[in-house]
């Protein structure tokens, strides 16, 4: 899984991903910092199955806080996108490349009013964010419709009469930017074009579907960023207001640097998502305003940073994923006396066989039963799993 950090030059997006993986990246108020893609770990909140057991869990990536697994992610920061990216302005086509197997979004975006479409710095709430939320939209929408128009002018001479080889024709060419058939298919069904051949698809019908396919394959949550300023709060309930539907979550991406960093260096307690943080180290007066600051205008305000939420929402409420251990009824250790050690994030309605391939190739392919370690009860491959399950995996070695 892989998400996309993105948004216009200078909204806080590289910020956003230093603060969710701890990896400095160059961060400065002027466009086009970012001109490769930064790529790192960030982590989602899952229940630790230890706590069913009574057990202290060992991860092997990630940790676990107060009964809270933390566990990994990719994450993928690429260049700010500007209006007309599309046809290539900016940075545009290398940004949509770089997004090209992004499974969803995370769009930051300066909630504050204080950079304008290209992000040049302009008076604090002069410029409208809710302008930036459609044109990112808008953007990926006219690449995707490139796309499928430059596949249609391959395929729409193809005679097939039958549906399924139509799609699954279309998926072929589109899975490049991971269209997958699943949302090539509901896209056709939602927009009542199943039975329409690919030469009878007008102008309309193909920027629709385009519309479609983004909106299933690369689901976005807004990061409003910057909330903490004076002008966010207006603009956001604005945002609110406007995208109904989406998932806005206010957000302050440099706070949630600064905690980081300064539990990093032990000078105070915090966890990624927590609404509150503990002084332990010594710091000076200057330092301890800025904390006061962050605690009174971000945590207490808005009841945390919202950089964890994103991530959270991202995979939990968008993408739907679920939460899957594996272990064992004879034990939960690893041979490193490593308990749970492993948590794997899977697909909405992925079956036993699924995980088992998931843990490994070799795994999938002698599968003979898993067994639910927590109720102990045999299940088949075509089991389907849900978030929390301890599954033991029983197969033939080759």
């Amino acid at each position: 899984m892989q998400i996309g950090i993105v948004g216009k030059p200078s909204s806080g997006k590289s910020t956003f991903f230093s603060a969710a993986t701890l990896i400095d990246v160059a961060i400065a108020n002027y466009p086009f910092t970012t001109i490769e893609p930064n790529k790192g770990m960030g982590l989602v909140r899952v229940e630790d199955a230890g706590k069913f057991f009574g057990v202290q869990s060992k991860p092997r990536y990630g940790f676990v806080v107060n009964d809270v697994r933390y566990v990994p992610i990719e994450l993928i920061d690429v260049a700010g996108l500007v209006p007309g990216a599309n046809e290539g302005r900016g940075l545009g086509n290398k940004f949509l490349n770089d997004l090209s197997q992004a499974d969803a979004l995370i769009h930051v975006i300066d909630a504050s009013g204080s950079t304008d479409a290209e992000g040049k710095v302009v008076a604090e709430g002069s410029h409208d964010p809710c302008e930036d939320v459609s044109f990112l939209e808008k953007e990926i929408d006219l690449w995707f419709l490139k796309i499928i128009e430059n596949n249609l002018l391959k395929i729409a001479r193809n005679p097939e009469k039958d549906s399924r080889k139509r799609l699954a024709l279309l998926s072929q060419h589109l899975a490049g930017v991971k269209i997958l058939s699943t949302h090539v298919e509901k896209a056709l069904k939602q927009l009542g074009m199943e039975e329409k051949r690919f030469n009878e698809w007008n102008a309309e019908d193909k920027k629709n579907f385009a519309t479609k396919c983004r909106e299933l394959s690369k689901p976005i949550v807004i990061a409003a960023n910057k909330c903490d300023l004076p002008s966010a709060e207006k603009n956001i309930l604005r945002m609110k207001e406007k995208f109904k539907g989406q998932i806005i979550v206010p957000c302050s991406a440099a706070s949630e640097l600064s905690l980081r960093k300064a539990a990093k260096q032990k000078i105070l307690t915090y966890h990624p998502g927590q609404k509150n943080f503990e002084i332990e180290g010594q710091i000076n007066e200057k330092q301890r305003e800025g904390l006061e600051i962050i605690k009174k205008n971000v945590l207490e305000k808005f009841g945390g940073t919202g950089v964890q939420e994103c991530l959270d929402k991202t995979v939990f409420d968008f993408l739907k994923y679920i939460a899957v251990f594996p272990g064992g009824t004879k034990g939960l250790e690893d041979s490193e006396g490593r308990t749970l050690p492993d948590c794997w994030l899977l697909p909405e309605g992925s079956t036993a066989l699924d995980f088992a391939f998931t843990i490994h190739t070799d795994i999938g392919k002698g599968f003979i039963r898993a067994i639910d370690v927590k109720t102990k009860q045999v299940i088949g491959k075509e089991h389907k799993l849900k978030t929390g399950d301890v599954i033991e995996v029983v197969f033939k070695k080759h």
